[in-house]
């Protein structure tokens, strides 16, 4: 009888183990699927096969919706709020009597950092975390398996028409938000501290290209390419398997994997540059 507590506490012990090593299997399935499609995707997109009259129309569809329409108020919005960060710093530096060092603190902070992690994260709330969005369907054709490799039974030309055109949309959203709100927060920052005057354009791109060298140039195109590509890819993948799977979900669909990669690029595009 003195056994019993022992026994159930080993019992527990097992349980719990069980459904652990359960959990990473299915994190490590979902994964999994996750690189295996935004693989066959990228190679899509790669394909000249793809880039048929239907594809066009569906990717000029999902620009216009994704794009077009918030290009405007979004640009704005990034435009006040680097306007109001812009005179804080500048206020701040010249409090301090550092001011030769605010217009690169505001570059840097904003056009380097800021400004692609805002239109990604703008990009995945608006369009890439919308579930189910342009995946109307995908349950009609199973073309994943919940307990098998999802490399069988792949419906290659519902990728092709349908989802593909999506992930291209929503990628290139992001490129354009982010190189826009950046040339007018450039623009901004000239204002702000020369003015209309022309006589800072030297020193105004000699700071410029003291910043923007070829190591820092390269890794801001790489991180912007890659925060399009998380947003493009992980969310659409998750909803398709939770679509496949039947699954219900208190949140979106990869939302906290999204994020977590985000982060991730964040911090070793910091790292990168500063250590």
């Amino acid at each position: 009888m003195n056994l019993l507590p022992a026994a159930r506490v080993w019992i527990g012990m097992g349980a719990a183990l069980g459904n652990w090593g359960h959990t990473v299997l299915r994190q490590a399935r979902s994964v999994w699927f996750m690189l295996h499609f935004g693989a066959v995707v990228l190679v899509m997109a790669l394909s000249p096969a793809t880039y048929s009259r239907v594809c066009f129309q569906s990717v000029a569809r999902h620009l216009y919706v994704g794009t077009w329409q918030v290009l405007p108020w979004f640009t704005a919005l990034s435009a006040l709020f680097s306007l109001v960060l812009i005179r804080i710093v500048v206020v701040t530096a010249i409090s301090y009597g550092v001011s030769q060092y605010a217009l690169q603190m505001v570059v840097r902070v904003l056009v380097l950092e800021l400004i692609p992690l805002a239109a990604a994260l703008f990009v995945a709330l608006r369009a890439g975390l919308a579930f189910n969005a342009g995946t109307a369907g995908v349950s009609e054709q199973p073309w994943m398996c919940p307990y098998v490799p999802p490399c069988t039974g792949l419906d290659l030309e519902h990728l092709r028409t349908d989802l593909t055109p999506r992930v291209l949309a929503d990628a290139f959203s992001v490129l354009c938000l982010a190189a826009i709100s950046s040339g007018v927060t450039m623009m901004l920052t000239y204002l702000a501290v020369y003015g209309l005057s022309p006589w800072g354009l030297p020193g105004f791109t000699r700071m410029v290209g003291q910043v923007f060298d070829l190591t820092v140039s390269l890794g801001l195109v790489l991180k912007t390419l890659l925060f399009s590509l998380a947003v493009a890819v992980i969310p659409l993948a998750a909803s398709v398997e939770a679509t496949q799977r039947a699954v219900c979900h208190t949140v979106q669909p990869g939302a906290v994997r999204l994020f977590l990669v985000l982060l991730m690029l964040e911090a070793a595009s910091l790292v990168a540059k500063y250590f």
